[in-house]
């Protein structure tokens, strides 16, 4: 099947999440929104725990784009790292599977998939992937840590360096996942990021 028609599954899958709980989102209502038939959906997913594997998959891939356009779009780091923990609170605020997937709180209304691998017997490339592990929160903080660090550290940064810089990064984004679970007042995420890097760095 085309892509195109896996990420219009996928769309149509989302919208039903929006408007009731997963448990009474059907297949069939899935593939008439898609304008597909029920069978190429089952032949792209396998099952509905399929499609909600390659539903959360493609949330995660969306979020982890969002913090690579934060880190890639300032030149300042603590701005870089204030866009990305601005990034993290907007996105978990505006979708309910990234928050999901960052506070580990599976609501009822949301599929609950497991983060282990599961046993993938797809032909679809996309749905191997989505059948392998899903992000758990600690590997949402690592990975995000490691590739701050990567994005912001130059060539031949001295170890103590980079280890202050690991350090400021992963602060940053356990920071924004603090405002995820309890929203911050005046000034919100970036006042406090702010505020501890500047700490940091003092």
């Amino acid at each position: 099947m085309m892509p195109a028609a896996r990420e219009s599954l996928l769309d149509a899958a989302y919208a039903a999440l929006a408007r009731r709980s997963w448990s009474a989102v059907r297949m069939v209502d899935v593939a008439l929104a898609a304008g597909v038939s029920r069978q190429t959906l089952y032949n792209e997913f396998g099952s509905k725990d399929g499609l909600a594997r390659a539903l959360v998959r493609r949330e995660a891939d969306g979020y982890l784009a969002g913090v690579d356009r934060a880190l890639a779009g300032h030149s300042d780091l603590r701005d870089r790292l204030t866009a990305t923990a601005e990034w993290t609170t907007s996105a978990a605020r505006e979708n309910a599977l990234v928050r999901a997937m960052l506070t580990g709180c599976w609501s009822e209304r949301l599929p609950s998939p497991t983060l282990s691998a599961v046993p993938s017997t797809s032909a679809v490339p996309a749905q191997r992937r989505a059948d392998g592990p899903l992000p758990s929160p600690g590997d949402l903080v690592t990975f995000i840590r490691d590739r701050a660090v990567t994005v912001l550290s130059a060539p031949g940064t001295p170890k103590s360096d980079t280890a202050d810089l690991s350090r400021s990064c992963e602060l940053a984004v356990r920071l924004a996942l603090s405002c995820v679970a309890a929203p911050p007042g005046e000034g919100g995420v970036t006042a406090l990021v702010r505020s501890a890097l500047h700490r940091q760095s003092g």
